[in-house]
């Protein structure tokens, strides 16, 4: 979903070239995937997605497709949670909101496990050298935890995004609700957290309850875009989920909207909203210029669906999208 890494970049624009047309890609076959991360390897693109709790002990789920049009099912990525998880986080069913990025030929699968309306969390991570289910040394090795939250901090360690910056720093921004989107520095290679400072401060609503999740940035130009879901998720076609974004000349900000209102004075740019049947869009990921999320669809009844849009970028520098 989330690599920055050039190798990753090209193949995703050639396998999403198609989308050149802009606005929503026409998809088919299993498309029932929420925060949704799209990466590309060796031709082929794969969304990682949001477990469910009543399939593979609620694990993160695994689609594909060949031609970034038709979809097809491929399994979970272990057929029962790591143990730890329920020691760390009681009562997790089910993990959430995968992010996906490739170095040095190893892929890193970041992923949060929490319970619905709680900051006792954790995003934790595994290692593999493929994303094909098919390949004979494709296996998910579990690395423990990145970064964990307590009822007793002001964050919530979930909704992972990975970027790297200009002299190849790895960082992973985070959080949801609470004081908002919180930033880390990581190391390559374990993947895992460089240090054990207090995390970095990039977005916030400054209005409670602070509705901000799921921040994913992005190079573009030599400036950086935070992309942030806002509102209610998960409520169906009651949902009010939006994507907004911001930018910034460095990765570590500060980002302002095109108003320069400060993402963290509840600044935001609107990127993408609900529109006829398509409800509370979100979640959301960058590979190459497709912008992936997930939204609620009315003739569907609420079901939550994957998309992928065109990201365009405007005279002004700022990404745009539209159904």
């Amino acid at each position: 979903m989330r690599s920055v890494v050039a190798l990753v970049a090209v193949a995703s624009l050639t396998a999403f070239a198609a989308c050149s047309s802009g606005g929503a890609r026409e998809l088919t076959g299993d498309r029932m995937t929420h925060d949704p991360a799209l990466a590309v390897e060796d031709g082929t693109s794969y969304v990682y997605s949001t477990g469910s709790e009543t399939v593979a002990d609620g694990n993160i789920q695994v689609r594909s497709s060949t031609d970034g049009s038709s979809w097809r099912y491929r399994g979970e990525v272990w057929p029962e949670k790591p143990e730890w998880l329920d020691e760390v986080v009681p009562g997790v069913s089910n993990l959430w909101a995968p992010e996906l990025i490739e170095h040095d030929g190893t892929w890193y699968l970041y992923y949060s496990a929490s319970t619905f309306g709680s900051n006792l969390s954790v995003i934790a991570l595994a290692t593999n050298e493929t994303l094909d289910p098919d390949a004979a040394e494709y296996e998910w090795v579990d690395r423990g935890p990145v970064i964990s939250s307590a009822r007793s901090d002001d964050f919530n360690a979930i909704d992972p995004g990975v970027a790297v910056d200009g002299d190849g720093q790895p960082w992973m921004s985070f959080g949801s609700f609470w004081s908002g989107i919180r930033m880390v520095p990581l190391e390559w290679p374990t993947g895992l957290r460089a240090d054990a400072a207090e995390p970095l401060r990039l977005a916030d609503r400054q209005l409670p309850p602070n509705a901000i999740e799921a921040p994913y940035i992005v190079e573009h130009d030599g400036e950086y875009f935070l992309f942030v879901s806002r509102d209610s998720c998960c409520r169906g076609l009651e949902s009010t989920y939006n994507i907004a974004v911001g930018r910034a000349g460095e990765i570590t900000g500060p980002y302002v909207d095109r108003d320069g209102v400060s993402l963290l004075e509840g600044g935001g740019t609107l990127l993408l909203a609900a529109d006829g049947d398509r409800v509370g869009p979100g979640g959301q990921s960058v590979a190459g210029d497709t912008l992936a999320l997930h939204y609620y669809d009315r003739r569907l009844d609420g079901a939550f669906q994957l998309a992928l849009v065109e990201l365009e970028w405007d005279a002004e520098g700022w990404p745009v999208a539209h159904w």
